[in-house]
């Protein structure tokens, strides 16, 4: 049995939400600089394209955490594979990341971010999937909502 890959979002409606993300967090981060922080892997190519399209100063840096254990289906246990070179005390974070699911990762992530004392954390997800949340985060921004009704 042969599988089915099947569009849901185009490349077009993607590059134009990006778009739209990179105007509406440069216009709520007026007159400040953003230090994006890339969740590794799958973020790295939306945190490139959404940096080329904020207005406002910004420097990046990069996390890989891991909840998956050896398998496809989340442990439970998040763990940093790859730590930030740079200190986010004081500075105006902005956590970018590909797809929000059971929201396990993200809620660790936070957590751990806060006690570095960054000045504000925000969230950009691409995708987010708040009918599979089991951890409750607070997303600020988010490209696609994924509903399975939906889709």
């Amino acid at each position: 049995m042969a599988d089915t890959i099947r569009t849901m979002i185009t490349e077009e409606e993607i590059q134009k939400r990006v778009l739209e993300l990179g105007e509406q967090i440069s216009k709520d981060f007026a007159g400040k600089d953003i230090h994006l922080i890339c969740v590794l892997r799958g973020a790295a190519f939306f945190m490139c394209d959404l940096a080329k399209r904020i207005t406002r100063p910004v420097s990046l840096d990069f996390m890989c955490l891991s909840s998956y254990g050896d398998g496809i289906k989340s442990s439970g246990v998040v763990r940093i594979a790859k730590d930030l070179d740079d200190s986010i005390e004081g500075k105006d974070v902005l956590i970018v990341e590909d797809i929000i699911d059971s929201g396990r990762t993200l809620h660790y992530l936070l957590e751990v971010l806060q006690h570095r004392n960054p000045s504000s954390i925000t969230l950009c997800t691409l995708l987010d999937k708040p009918d599979r949340r089991e951890v409750e985060v607070s997303v600020d921004y988010t490209g696609f909502l994924y509903q399975m009704s939906l889709w």
